[in-house]
């Protein structure tokens, strides 16, 4: 008789959210972490980055408060420190926080690093690797290493930084997010590898902080998964706060120093440039952490280092699921999450579950100007074979923008031509990753163009462009 109906190796987003939906459903479950509850999101990604830009934006404001009619003694001036501490501080009270629903729903955590030694059983070490900053829930009454069996077990480990050969992080002139998250020190100058949301936001953090940043990308614009046209847009507005990029360009050579990093840029044509600056933060994507855990002996199917699933989270061995990064792009939490109750649900046996439909899920960055989309693309929409319609609406002319003295942006909507269906939107400006939900909800519905133009949206909101972009789609624009 296994020990568990359902192990989950890893407690990020994906992984813990799992676990308390199987113990929801009734199924005995117990969680595997090696390094720190809720995982890299929570400790050093998609939360302490949120706290970091929320400092960032308020130096943004303070030096523009003048614009607001209010007179502020004296200069507003980051003390990085302090920053830090903060951001750290948010990490620490929902690590804290994910400790006690494991308490709550009653999952035991297994405290050590997994590996599948056969049908239904891992072997649990002691971890190989040790957290950067000691781990603030203790791992007293937990239990430890050995060997355990569950009917299910499902991989939820992640990934990590990619990193580039010849300009291998070093923790302290090449840094990973890891790294850029807990500056000792602010620096002057900053290259930044990689135009993502990961590099974007850093460039946008930096730069606010008063630092000298330059971000270089291979392809021919920034932030190359979002449409052109906000691309476009979030570029033109960066640039105005400071931030330069070289486009089209490669790093190819760095030398390092104790005072810096002297970077080789490699343009079209071959024409190469070299710039010194104090530190170089490489965010050229991630992989999946699907290494060491025993998959290649019990055949597990791997493509390309993520581990192959279907859309209920099932790999290609019987017992034997993966969620979240390790199974994959898009690479988000939000992803893993949704990804994880799938599979549990699966696995329950609970009827009317649906498949993860990938062609849904928003995706955010959370630089100044935020950006956010879901769906096709105005030039993927048409490479698919849509004849399209698309409406725009700008952040000019909506009064609370205005009023928020935030009228820079826009609001842009892809309809079928024919049936009216929702394809895609993409957004660009203040508050827009809190907006995107609205459209994921109509896309969800299968919402045509026609009832969202019935839909009453409040007045004065950010919100109702999202309205006139559907109308302006339709030749029916009312504010502009």
């Amino acid at each position: 008789m296994a020990d568990y109906d359902v192990i989950v190796i890893g407690s990020g987003p994906g992984g813990y959210v799992t676990a308390i939906r199987a113990s929801q459903l009734g199924l005995k479950t117990a969680i595997v972490e090696r390094e720190h509850l809720g995982g890299i999101c929570l400790n050093w990604g998609c939360i302490p980055t949120k706290a970091l830009l929320r400092s960032a934006e308020i130096m943004h404001y303070a030096s523009h408060i003048k614009d607001y009619g209010l007179t502020l003694e004296g200069s507003v001036k980051p003390d990085v420190n302090a920053v830090v501490d903060r951001s750290r501080a948010v990490s620490k009270r929902l690590n804290n926080g994910v400790g006690m629903l494991m308490k709550k729903n009653k999952i035991d955590v297994i405290w050590g690093e997994a590996k599948l030694t056969g049908k239904g059983k891992i072997k649990v070490d002691k971890p190989q690797k040790k957290p950067m900053e000691p781990q603030p829930v203790s791992p007293k009454g937990v239990k430890a290493e050995g060997e355990y069996s569950a009917k299910h077990i499902i991989i939820a480990t992640g990934a990590r930084p990619r990193v580039l050969p010849g300009i291998e992080p070093d923790g302290e002139r090449i840094w990973t997010y890891f790294e850029a998250m807990v500056p000792k020190a602010l620096p002057k100058s900053m290259l930044v590898m990689g135009s993502g949301a990961i590099g974007v936001e850093f460039a946008s953090f930096y730069n606010a902080m008063g630092c000298d940043v330059t971000v270089v990308e291979v392809v021919d614009r920034i932030m190359p998964v979002e449409d052109a046209e906000i691309s476009k847009i979030a570029q033109k507005q960066l640039e105005k706060q400071g931030i330069k990029f070289r486009l089209k360009t490669k790093v190819s050579k760095v030398e390092k120093s104790k005072s810096g990093v002297k970077a080789t840029l490699e343009g079209e044509g071959g024409k190469s440039e070299t710039m010194e600056v104090e530190h170089l933060i490489s965010a050229v994507g991630v992989q999946s952490n699907s290494e060491n855990l025993g998959l290649e002996d019990l055949g597990v199917k791997i493509d390309r280092g993520s581990i192959v699933v279907d859309g209920y989270g099932r790999t290609n061995v019987e017992g034997v699921y993966a969620i979240g990064d390790v199974a994959g792009p898009p690479m988000l939490a939000h992803k893993a999450e949704h990804e994880g109750v799938i599979c549990v649900e699966t696995i329950a046996g609970v009827e009317g579950v649906h498949g993860l439909d990938k062609s849904k899920i928003p995706g955010c960055t959370y630089c100044h100007p935020q950006v956010a989309s879901v769906g096709l693309t105005e030039a993927k929409a048409k490479e698919v074979g849509h004849e399209i319609r698309v409406g725009r609406f700008p952040f000019a002319a909506n009064g609370k923008a205005i009023a928020l003295g935030e009228d820079e942006g826009l609001i842009k909507t892809i309809f079928d031509k024919k049936t009216g269906q929702l394809l895609g939107a993409h957004m660009v400006g203040a508050e827009v990753t809190e907006l995107i939900q609205g459209f994921v909800v109509a896309m969800g519905l299968e919402t045509t163009e026609e009832e969202l133009m019935h839909t009453v949206f409040p007045h004065p909101t950010l919100s109702e462009m999202m309205k006139e972009s559907v109308l302006d789609a339709y030749g029916r624009v009312l504010n502009s």
